[in-house]
């Protein structure tokens, strides 16, 4: 095989050291110390080498990353898949002398790296929603410390962790026990409704210990809203660095839209909208069915500005995992599953959830119709895969998109199912006659 990188290498990266092959040497290891990280950056340059290829282990790999970067050298991050040693010779040191032939030879793919901003970006995002799931967690145990003591709050209320619901602990907390007082710290559309059923869940069982819990849960869920609220913060001043400061500048006067609402888990970010549109250049992702400005800064998160890194949408909804794959042999046929996926991909498979049940989206009516012949799952990858295909069309050839709703689908339906019969009749030389009488 022609070789295509004459001056490359291979590092197998580990959590103790890294092992680094050249062709026609000995593998060479260093430490995963900074100062042994540079000595290997060093030794590198020594030997002439432009060009090296590292796996993406954990987050093992992003300190060497940005200090060859810095030196100068072109670096590829492949996935460890695509490596897979020959078995029975699984050793760091023939890892690397692999990774180094492969390599050599143009055989290894990059895999996408994010811009400093973005990356800076998706750290905050990715820290914030670890930070939701956490507070959720305490939200159980609410729950749980809730039904010990026999106050049924979950069962009246649809959230225990909303206004109301935080109101009522927290006076529970405070000593208070009558369930009258309690009730009328709800909100008037709950008492308007359900004021003796709320009066009814409040009589419960007091003891110390589900109050313990009571308190450490809520505290514990306190903590993690602080820490949103932070990440927010954080999010805030990326985005505005991204917009080069002139966020605000984003919309012209008289030409604000109204937003999709954000319904869970909104952001305290005031001018979210507008950085987004001045990142984008006024390229709206939004006019997307189910994307709001939450959704479309968790993509910027994950896929970054570029969109041409993908050469089509085909090769986007590949690398996001939403790309059907084939697995034959023989008469074996099966959809091949991989074990990993790309955050954005699961933040699209999430969208098109949402819009499965759309009365109006004709992407739903799409998703409804492969739901009832081929189950849900198909139905959310197949919708997903079409959202992410509009995103990418939507950045990269400038496409208007226009939600037409679900009886301009329909109306596309009947119109190839009536292409489909005429086709048929005219095979079978058969005329198709229309009873127009009412």
């Amino acid at each position: 095989m022609k070789k295509i990188h004459n001056h490359a290498a291979g590092i197998d990266i580990g959590a103790r050291k890294i092992f680094v092959g050249l062709e026609g040497r000995e593998v060479k290891s260093f430490e995963t110390f900074t100062e042994d990280l540079e000595m290997a950056a060093d030794y590198l340059i020594d030997n002439n080498i432009e060009t090296v290829a590292l796996e993406a282990t954990g987050v093992y790999w992003v300190i060497l990353f940005d200090i060859l970067q810095a030196r100068g050298i072109d670096v590829w991050l492949v996935d460890g898949r695509s490596t897979k040693q020959v078995p029975g010779r699984k050793t760091d040191v023939k890892d690397c002398q692999w990774i180094q032939q492969l390599h050599s030879h143009g055989l290894l793919s990059r895999c996408f790296v994010a811009e400093d901003l973005v990356q800076e970006l998706r750290e905050y995002q990715r820290l914030r929603e670890d930070h939701i799931r956490s507070a959720a967690m305490h939200i159980n145990h609410m729950q749980k410390a809730l039904t010990m003591m026999n106050i049924r709050l979950k069962e009246v209320l649809s959230q225990v962790h909303g206004a109301s619901g935080l109101r009522v602990i927290r006076a529970i907390l405070k000593g208070e026990r009558n369930p009258k007082v309690l009730v009328e710290l709800c909100e008037k559309s709950i008492l308007k409704t359900k004021r003796e059923l709320v009066i009814k869940s409040l009589k419960g069982h007091y003891t110390q210990a589900g109050l313990f819990a009571l308190e450490q849960a809520v505290a514990c869920y306190d903590f993690y809203q602080v820490q949103i609220v932070r990440c927010d913060e954080k999010l805030d001043e990326v985005l505005k660095k991204m917009s080069g400061e002139n966020g605000d500048a984003s919309l012209k006067p008289g030409k604000k839209k109204t937003r999709k609402p954000i319904r869970h888990h909104k952001p305290k970010i005031k001018n979210l909208d507008r950085y987004l549109l001045s990142v984008f250049n006024h390229r709206d992702a939004t006019v997307l069915p189910g994307i709001t400005d939450y959704t479309w800064m968790q993509l910027l998160a994950e896929v970054g500005t570029d969109m041409k890194k993908w050469a089509t949408e085909k090769h986007f909804t590949s690398w996001l995992g939403l790309a059907p794959k084939q697995h034959h042999s023989g008469k074996m046929r099966k959809n091949h599953k991989s074990k990993g996926q790309p955050k954005a991909g699961l933040i699209f498979k999430q969208v098109a959830t949402s819009l499965l049940n759309s009365k109006k989206i004709a992407l739903g009516a799409f998703g409804r119709k492969l739901r009832a012949r081929k189950g849900p799952s198909h139905a959310i990858k197949a919708m997903a895969r079409k959202l992410a295909e509009l995103y990418w069309k939507l950045f990269v050839r400038g496409l208007d998109y226009i939600e037409k709703g679900i009886k301009d689908y329909e109306e596309k339906i009947n119109l190839n199912k009536e292409r489909s019969v005429r086709k048929m009749a005219k095979e079978l030389g058969m005329v198709i006659s229309y009873n127009t009488a009412s």
